[in-house]
């Protein structure tokens, strides 16, 4: 019960690793405030900061729910100023709440950048600022960033440069926090999860293949746990793997954390190993040299599927290219008319989605996932990765009857 009578501050601890690492805590009897802002239910994501709170305190901790824009320095003022009120000081806080965008350069919107910008690099900055005076009071003061470890390889940064110098801002933090905080023994450490985390956010994104291929919260929050347990003046500036934490502490199953044991797990961004998992898949699915892209036939028949309730719900258009020696290009209007067709290379389109004629034609016939070839690095996606990611579900109401 080591982090009994604790207090914890959580950054986006109403669902997913924020919450799960709550929980943990909340089993020792700690003291924790959840700062996030869905103060009301999500159309898509469960949870709330309220019902986080009921289940920390069925789990025997002491919660106080803090509705909070991180990006509203009031909000995190009195947030913070609240905790310190109920529990009579901080001990911990954990930098969790981030926004994400894996977009290029010229698809990013401005307000998508701020908002990763001001959630992810400012929100750590600021919950940091307003804690640290009152964790200098505290006999064992720790700082966690869920962030990575800083790998300067360009391409973590070609394909999504705004959501990668912002998630690094964070890491930044760990770097330079650490030394700087040293002297008056406040740790501040950096976790990131090997692999892909079973949340709402991914389930919602890649559906129950790329959940099946992930671990589950737990392991990040028992990693938490066990760095946040470590003396502060010991252990500081270091950028942590879940698994690695674990392992070296003493534990040898982590198969029980595999949302399905036995599959293959997908590795996390930012790391080497999703390098090196990513070279082997397209080695393995290299196409052979007469694979055809036979995208004709399959969009005739695409056609007639599209009804207006699909246009209705997805109000999106999509282009296709096909990087073979000699390129094709398609599109699919699921904003207006329903049409599918070749088209020009210089189309426009809300989503453009490039690859090999084999990963193409398996996102059509239900042999490749788009959202697994693309964190695999073999679908390239520009524009509205959420667009993108709906055509996935289109693809599988109409994939029977192709």
């Amino acid at each position: 019960m080591a982090l009994a009578g604790k207090t914890l501050f959580i950054t986006g601890a109403s669902r997913g690793i924020g919450k799960a690492i709550a929980l943990r805590a909340a089993r020792d009897g700690a003291n924790i405030a959840i700062a996030a802002k869905t103060a009301e239910p999500h159309p898509k994501l469960p949870g709330t900061v309220y019902t986080a709170a009921k289940e920390l305190e069925e789990a025997g901790g002491n919660c106080l729910p803090c509705v909070v824009d991180i990006r509203n320095d009031a909000d995190l003022e009195r947030a913070v100023q609240e905790t310190v009120d109920r529990f009579g000081g901080i001990d911990i806080l954990v930098n969790n709440a981030s926004a994400i965008s894996l977009t290029g350069t010229t698809e990013t919107a401005m307000k998508r950048y701020d908002l990763m910008m001001n959630v992810n690099t400012r929100g750590t900055f600021l919950a940091s600022k307003l804690c640290i005076p009152h964790m200098k009071k505290s006999s064992n003061p720790h700082i966690l960033n869920i962030s990575p470890p800083l790998n300067l390889k360009p391409g973590w940064f070609s394909n999504h440069c705004a959501y990668t110098i912002a998630k690094y801002g964070m890491s930044m933090c760990v770097l330079g926090m650490a030394e700087e905080l040293k002297p008056v023994g406040i740790a501040v450490n950096g976790l990131w999860p090997r692999t892909a985390i079973a949340t709402a956010a991914v389930e919602m994104l890649g559906g129950d293949e790329l959940v099946n291929m992930s671990r589950k919260p737990e392991i990040m929050a028992d990693a938490a746990y066990l760095i946040l347990t470590k003396n502060s003046k010991e252990y500081t500036g270091q950028f942590l793997i879940d698994d690695d934490v674990l392992t070296e502490s003493g534990v040898t199953d982590l198969d029980q954390y595999a949302h399905a044991p036995g599959n293959q797990l997908m590795p996390d961004y930012f790391l080497d190993d999703a390098e090196k998992f990513r070279d082997e898949w397209v080695k393995e699915n290299k196409p052979s040299a007469d694979s055809g892209s036979s995208m004709g036939p399959l969009f005739a028949k695409i056609q007639p599927l599209i009804t207006a309730e699909v246009i209705a719900n997805i109000s999106a258009t999509y282009k296709f290219a096909i990087t073979e020696e000699t390129p094709e290009y398609w599109f699919l209007d699921l904003k207006n008319d329903g049409s599918a067709g070749p088209c020009e290379a210089d189309k426009e389109a809300d989503v453009t989605l490039a690859s090999n004629a084999q990963v193409m034609m398996g996102m059509f016939t239900g042999k490749v996932s788009a959202t697994s070839a693309f964190m695999k690095g073999e679908l390239k996606i520009k524009g509205d990765i959420v667009k993108a990611m709906s055509l996935e579900k289109v693809l599988n109401q109409v994939r029977s009857k192709l």
